[in-house]
């Protein structure tokens, strides 16, 4: 029997953003409560990274394989069969996603419970009702979540930076041990080429940080050109600056396409194209220089960034950045 009428404070993850305690339902889902409980103590869980955070919604856990797509439950580890690698739901009418941090089994169809885990990122997520085993509840670590939330990912919905579950402290458990009481080893973090969430630099890489915000705007604006695609407004969602397209802006009203042409031509040959007002021709002090290879935009970026021309302080940056102006210069051009 469990303690508490069934809840207890009774994991502590400790992540890159912080602690998070969670109560859980050990009572109406034994048998998630068990495996959750049993794969902590087995140390499945250090060093999982969360491999997809959807803002306002979930964030997701609990595979070592950081992909989504791995992880098995402890009956598997304990009976070594193929066929436990899944065990069944476990519903209850009376556990709603009503609160900010309630905890479930990631699934991916009734019954297929195995290590994954999400944890919900706001509040009244009513439509996972019925649907996934909610087995607990977060009890502290509020503003870590709020954090996690604010996370800048990828299109996959992967943060930038990984967020890991360094250990999972077991503070509670009711059930008997299934596996022998040795403590085995942490598996070792699998190491990739993105920056971690508590590397000391966080604060000040601005660089890192812009990037990000750019890649969420890159996709907010994908996001929105597919709506506009679906109602008809431009031609192909994916009609995006090429990699070899400079912006650069903050011109001077009186530049000339041939003046960019000859300044950038010195990184490679180049076609500059200043965007004006179609009414009245003036120049709207922005343009696109287009480059024939990637390298040639970069070390254009490198050099010319804030360099003075015509009296004016430009800026340079990745179209990419601004394919909102870009998308109007190629249907502009049409």
């Amino acid at each position: 029997g469990a303690s508490r009428g069934g809840e207890g404070m009774s994991v502590l993850l400790e992540t890159s953003l912080g602690d998070l305690v969670f109560d859980l339902h050990v009572d109406l889902c034994p048998k998630a409560c068990t495996n959750f409980l049993k794969l902590c103590k087995s140390k499945y869980y250090n060093n999982c990274i969360f491999h997809s955070v959807e803002k306002d919604f979930i964030a997701q856990c609990g595979d070592p394989t950081g992909t989504g797509q791995g992880g098995s439950s402890i009956f598997k580890k304990v009976s070594g069969k193929k066929e436990d690698k899944y065990f069944a739901d476990e519903i209850h009418d009376e556990l709603k996603h009503k609160n900010v941090g309630c905890i479930g089994m990631v699934n991916a169809g009734p019954d297929t419970n195995a290590s994954q885990f999400y944890v919900a990122l706001r509040s009244e997520l009513d439509f996972l009702d019925g649907k996934y085993t909610m087995f607990g509840e977060l009890a502290e670590g509020h503003e870590v979540l709020e954090r996690l939330n604010e996370a800048f990912v990828d299109k996959h919905n992967r943060p930038y930076r990984n967020v890991r579950v360094k250990h999972a402290h077991v503070l509670d458990d009711p059930f008997d041990d299934l596996l022998p009481d040795a403590e085995p080893a942490s598996p070792p973090p699998e190491r990739d080429d993105r920056p971690e969430a508590d590397d000391e630099v966080v604060e000040e890489d601005e660089a890192t940080v812009e990037e990000a915000e750019r890649a969420t705007h890159a996709s907010q604006a994908k996001s929105r050109a597919v709506v506009l695609e679906m109602i008809g407004d431009i031609p192909d969602a994916d009609m995006k600056p090429p990699d070899t397209a400079l912006f650069v802006c903050k011109l001077n009203p009186n530049t000339q396409d041939e003046d960019l042409e000859i300044i950038f031509s010195r990184f490679g040959p180049c076609t500059a194209n200043i965007i004006r007002d179609r009414k009245t021709g003036d120049s709207l002090n922005y343009a696109f220089i287009e480059f024939e290879t990637q390298e040639a935009s970069e070390m254009a970026y490198e050099k010319m960034n804030n360099v003075i021309i015509d009296d004016r302080r430009i800026k340079c940056d990745f179209s990419q950045s601004a394919h909102d102006q870009w998308k109007q210069f190629k249907l502009g051009s049409r």
